[in-house]
């Protein structure tokens, strides 16, 4: 946003008037936190003892973070969970990443004709504005519960999120280039895989190791209530079946180490690209 003081060309001070963007922008900031104050004066408290309350959230806590340990599985166990997980997500994103990569083609406005460019957005909008979850139980149905239910749900998201990104970043290429290949003579898949791929590979790799870390955290949630199995189920026992809060700790340093390690990988291929 501009700074509404300027000076103009006499040295003098102007102030200028915020445009109609920055004017909603402000209301709706201004809303927002009228109704996150108000929220805390309607919920209802009665029975809620807050001291209590405090102090039993801080020992569990403690235990969880400051005495980490694994009492109902091994550590082989738990870790091949993990593996689990980290295949699910695995799986979905590169899916997706295939299929999105292919129907961003058509969705970028540069590379494709606009009706065809409106169809492929406007579906992908309709899937993007329902939760990963609900659809891992919409698959469910016919499936069942369980990993296959899980994978179908997350490609689907997965790929109405990543054909948004890639479009995006297609969208981005300068025109020029792209014309001066079609004056050349040179066909429709020669313009994608020479110039439109290569050009955006980087944005690519960072939106698709960005949405694996995404499927990652949704393959744990999944883990639990899809019946998807891998760590996310073990954390689920643990926190709701068993109330070991040692065990839900470790499990939780696990799953953190492994996003940490997937944010390491994805800066070094961003780097390497």
């Amino acid at each position: 946003m501009e700074s509404l003081i300027e000076k103009n060309g006499k040295g003098r001070i102007k102030i200028s008037q915020p445009n109609s963007g920055q004017l909603k922008f402000r209301m709706l900031m201004i809303g927002t936190a009228i109704f996150t104050v108000a929220g805390f004066f309607l919920l209802d408290y009665s029975g809620l003892e807050l001291w209590p309350a405090i102090i039993g959230t801080l020992e569990n806590l403690k235990t969880m973070f400051l005495q980490p340990q694994l009492n109902q599985v091994n550590f082989g166990s738990a870790m091949y969970q993990v593996l689990v997980t980290l295949s699910l997500a695995f799986l979905s994103t590169i899916l997706g990443a295939v299929i999105s990569l292919f129907l961003a083609f058509g969705a970028a406005v540069n590379l494709s004709r606009p009706w065809i460019s409106r169809v492929i957005k406007g579906f992908i909008t309709v899937i993007r504005a329902v939760p990963t979850v609900l659809w891992v139980l919409i698959f469910a149905i016919a499936a069942g519960l369980g990993a296959v239910a899980a994978v179908i749900g997350m490609l689907f998201h997965s790929v109405a999120y990543l054909v948004k990104a890639y479009s995006e970043a297609f969208e981005e290429i300068d025109e020029g280039k792209i014309e001066a290949l079609r004056a050349t003579g040179s066909g429709y898949p020669h313009i994608l895989f020479q110039v439109v791929v290569p050009q955006t590979k980087s944005f690519l790799i960072a939106w698709t190791f960005l949405r694996f870390e995404i499927n990652f955290g949704v393959a744990v949630a999944m883990g639990a209530a899809a019946g998807a199995g891998g760590i996310g189920y073990e954390l689920f026992m643990s926190s709701s079946f068993y109330y070991d809060m040692n065990e839900v700790g470790m499990i939780t340093y696990m799953i953190l180490i492994v996003a940490v390690i997937l944010e390491l990988v994805a800066n070094k291929l961003k780097s390497a690209a």
